[in-house]
């Protein structure tokens, strides 16, 4: 398949299978996603022969998601840390059973705004060797270690932002400890990192970066629909699906597994691109795939009960500034705040904002990917938005401080 026709086929699915859904009418049990989803062998994720685990070496790239490394250290996509669409929207849809049209917009957008139209890195930048000698053909290809504001935004799980940190695809052990003990004091057998606790980390993590990072930034894209799926996915991809528990369960000794940790509580050791699946790890059910529907659900829920976490804007160079962008004068009155949450405008106004983010793809792709988001904006009755006022971000040093393609990490960080 080529990705012209992987992302036609992914805006077709998406336009017949999206729902118009009201922020007023929010419930914590997701629709998309079945409660009593059965459970089979079948599911278990083979770690074994081919798939054992290999730490990576030398030359091959890790980045700051540690689902995209763990597949890469098993094999279920290239060592290298480099892969195509195809391979990112098989490896994720076989392993964790993330949806066709979920994996394909990912794998889609991150290979024209990451990559080089067909292929990126799930860290830094590759060789043109491990793109097969198309390295400068169709623009220098960064991966999502340098996609910062594009693909991926501060308030990371357990990442650093990047103006604080340097760089924003490393592990903040203060990070992972506040993570690890949103289940403190729970004995182990009932130890469970629930979609609801994850969401309240989100607003947690949110609130953190305006009290503590004079850079932060939250974009339209990559804030508002990006950074929440950081959060969302660890319980809907990692959760361990058994029989006893088809709806799965996220304990202690999975979530140190997917994300490098080793040693005891009191003494973590973080050992940087060695993320693993476990042994005896079962994948969500074949019929139960994670889609963009169930995603947008989980994004509306976290608004509804958190709604700082919609905001567009970011600390103005001291701690604590937080301003937001007005949507009215960024879409020219396309949407406003008294619409936004109407229907599908908050993801009508996410989706347009995402095709102005500076790509490393060649012009004639980010136009093709513009026109399929055209397509989809059309089929979800979105109003029509040709411009989008970057100026207004501006004042926001977290936006204006970034060069272009040097600096950065991934979509959904974790």
């Amino acid at each position: 398949m080529t990705n012209s026709f992987i992302v036609a086929g992914l805006f077709a699915s998406f336009a017949a299978a999206y729902p118009s859904l009201a922020i007023e009418k929010r419930d914590t049990v997701n629709p998309f996603i079945n409660p009593s989803p059965g459970w089979s062998p079948s599911q278990l994720i083979d770690v074994s022969g081919e798939h054992a685990f290999v730490a990576p070496g030398s030359t091959d790239l890790r980045g700051p998601c540690p689902g995209l490394n763990a597949l890469a250290n098993h094999g279920y996509l290239p060592h290298n840390g480099v892969a195509t669409i195809t391979q990112f929207v098989q490896a994720t849809n076989a392993v964790y059973g993330m949806g066709i049209d979920l994996a394909t917009f990912l794998a889609a957008f991150g290979a024209v705004y990451d990559g080089d139209g067909t292929s990126w890195s799930i860290g830094g930048p590759p060789t043109a060797a491990q793109i097969g000698g198309l390295s400068g053909l169709l623009g220098q290809s960064y991966g999502i270690s340098g996609s910062h504001n594009k693909y991926e935004s501060d308030a990371s799980p357990t990442r650093g932002d990047l103006y604080q940190y340097g760089d924003d695809y490393k592990l903040v052990m203060s990070q992972w400890k506040e993570m690890y003990a949103l289940q403190e004091g729970v004995a182990d057998a009932d130890v469970d990192y629930t979609i609801d606790i994850m969401m309240a980390y989100r607003a947690k993590r949110f609130d953190e970066q305006v009290a503590s990072n004079p850079y932060f930034f939250s974009g339209p894209f990559t804030g508002v629909l990006v950074a929440p799926a950081a959060f969302t996915f660890i319980n809907r991809f990692f959760s361990n699906k058994t029989q006893e528990r088809p709806e799965g369960v996220l304990n202690r000794e999975v979530l140190k597994s997917f994300f490098a940790i080793s040693g005891s509580d009191s003494d973590p050791v973080y050992t940087p691109g060695w993320e693993r699946i476990p042994e005896n790890w079962y994948r969500r059910n074949h019929d139960d795939d994670y889609t963009i529907p169930g995603l947008n659900f989980d994004t509306l829920n976290i608004i509804a009960k958190y709604p700082q976490t919609a905001s567009v804007g970011g600390n103005t160079g001291t701690v604590n500034t937080f301003t937001g962008v007005d949507p009215a004068m960024l879409t020219g009155g396309v949407f406003d705040s008294s619409t936004l949450l109407q229907g599908n405008n908050l993801f009508c106004f996410a989706y347009q904002n995402a095709v102005q983010a500076q790509p490393d793809a060649g012009l004639a792709l980010v136009t093709k990917f513009a026109s399929e988001l055209a397509s989809l904006s059309s089929e979800l009755s979105c109003p029509t938005l040709s411009k989008i006022d970057s100026s207004q971000f501006s004042q926001f040093p977290g936006y204006t401080s970034l060069k272009a393609g040097t600096s950065g990490s991934s979509g959904a960080h974790y």
